[in-house]
């Protein structure tokens, strides 16, 4: 992670790449009104949805296959926790994740798949052919590790070393990509347990560097990740028909599951900007033009951005900036600054606003200072939108693998993910899985990314059983 609207006759399915892209604006007001009757009346709520959802998963052979779920999964947790841990012990970082790879790849052959590897660099795929014809679903997880050197006192704990654009550093898995890892390896042998009664076939996909590459800068012509997995041809051959994907949230606790419809996670964006000055003796700045001047007052133009000029009525959003550097001695006016930044917009038509305002600042504010500003903004990633209509249709899924109680509307994040590319190819429903043990109160746990993120074990069997129960249930439906 770089870390839900129920109106069928207003909003249409997002993501296909023949339907037009509905901006993430008209989705928010359904969002909010789905987010305010939750909130107001949750069992209410819940118990609409549960009353629209296809009558095929509560047929006998949906129960059957629901219970055979539950069954296989618990009967493999062992496994699961093992798995994670030897990955979590072993993190590697974006593009570089070739040890996981090459563990992903033999297990899906143990299980007979069809098996592809070395998509997007590291990348691996399985097709799981199910016994009937049927829709193809398609699994994500994502492998990389951070450039974080871990805090937490667990026999497991990284002592892993890596090359971060070109410096050595530490590595953990400070986001969670090693649960994600193993719930997916987990929830492909439950299914293929089962093949003989799927309606459908399943694409396990294994992607490489969310989190952006360990060897690259993004520059806004190179792709990676889930760009690239999909540049390559993972969405087709066969064509998939939806996609579903979690992530482990400390804000949760262990065996919560948490969605919500419309726009749910945040573009991301990143912003350089390069100011010219002229060098001069610091007792004497007249005789030059102070660049570190000109880019305070750059910052400080950039957050009059959100504060006065965006309509943040409409959507929320975000400028940061989060890097400064000039000079190198206390009496000299330094001849450049530059500063980098991030963007973060649920709304497309915003998003492209704010990036003409962020050059429109900084190039004015350098002019009126006699001197000049280059700016490059380079669009990440896109804003996770879920539509409304799979997530209504799946939302009683969640609900009842979560059980009463252990479920809810999520408020947006800011945090960013690269699933979003995946959701612009198929509908495709992301969701969160809480991992903080019960009784810690999640507002005090180590947020994601922090080297002291710490995942409760007990709570990841619920991953396995949401994805493969969406995966039937959405099989079952279609049928």
């Amino acid at each position: 992670m770089h870390i839900f609207s129920f109106s069928h006759a207003l909003v249409r399915s997002h993501g296909h790449a023949a339907a037009p892209r509905r901006s993430a604006v008209a989705v928010a007001a359904t969002a909010l009104l789905a987010a305010t009757l939750w909130s107001a009346a949750p069992q209410v709520h819940a118990q609409a949805q549960t009353a629209a959802a296809p009558a095929a998963t509560s047929s006998p052979a949906a129960l059957a296959l629901q219970a055979q779920i539950d069954e296989r999964a618990k009967a493999i947790e062992s496994k699961l926790i093992a798995w994670r841990r030897d990955i979590h012990q072993h993190p590697e970082m974006g593009n570089l994740e070739t040890r996981t790879a090459a563990l992903v790849a033999e297990h899906l052959r143990q299980l007979g798949m069809e098996v592809k590897t070395g998509v997007a660099v590291t990348g691996v795929v399985g097709l799981l052919k199910g016994g009937q014809p049927g829709p193809v679903v398609a699994l994500r997880a994502d492998m990389d590790a951070l450039p974080v050197k871990e805090n937490v006192d667990i026999p497991f704990a990284s002592k892993a070393k890596g090359v971060y654009l070109g410096k050595e550093v530490d590595v953990m898995h400070a986001c969670g990509h090693d649960t994600h890892v193993a719930i997916l390896m987990a929830t492909a042998e439950v299914l293929a347990g089962m093949k003989q009664h799927l309606p459908g076939s399943v694409k396990f996909i294994f992607q490489p560097a969310e989190e952006t590459p360990a060897t690259f800068e993004p520059d806004g012509e190179k792709i990676w990740g889930a760009k690239q997995m999909i540049k390559e041809g993972v969405m087709q051959n066969p064509k998939v028909d939806a996609v579903f994907g979690l992530h482990a949230s400390s804000a949760y606790p262990t065996g919560w599951i948490a969605w919500r419809p419309g726009p749910a996670m945040a573009a991301a964006d990143q912003f350089w900007i390069d100011v010219q000055g002229t060098q001069t003796h610091g007792a004497r700045p007249w005789q030059g033009i102070d660049p570190i001047v000109t880019g305070s007052q750059i910052v400080l133009g950039l957050q009059t951005i959100i504060s006065r000029q965006a309509n943040i009525g409409l959507e929320p959003a975000v400028v940061t900036v989060g890097t400064f550097h000039g000079g190198n001695r206390m009496n000299i006016v330094p001849d450049a600054v530059s500063m980098t930044g991030t963007v973060r917009t649920y709304d497309e038509g915003m998003k492209k606003d704010i990036h003409r305002r962020i050059h429109t600042t900084a190039t004015h504010i350098a002019e009126s200072a006699g001197t000049t500003a280059k700016v490059k903004v380079v669009e990440l990633y896109n804003a996770v939108v879920n539509p409304p209509d799979l997530t209504a249709q799946m939302a009683p899924t969640l609900q009842r693998v979560a059980g009463k109680g252990n479920f809810g509307v999520m408020p947006k994040a800011t945090g960013s993910e690269d699933f979003s590319f995946y959701q612009q190819e198929a509908p495709g429903l992301f969701f969160n899985l809480g991992v903080t043990p019960k009784g810690q109160d999640p507002a005090k746990a180590a947020p994601n990314h922090s080297p002291n993120f710490y995942v409760d074990e007990s709570g990841l069997i619920f991953g396995v059983r949401a994805l493969a129960n969406l995966t039937v249930d959405y099989m079952l439906a279609a049928k």
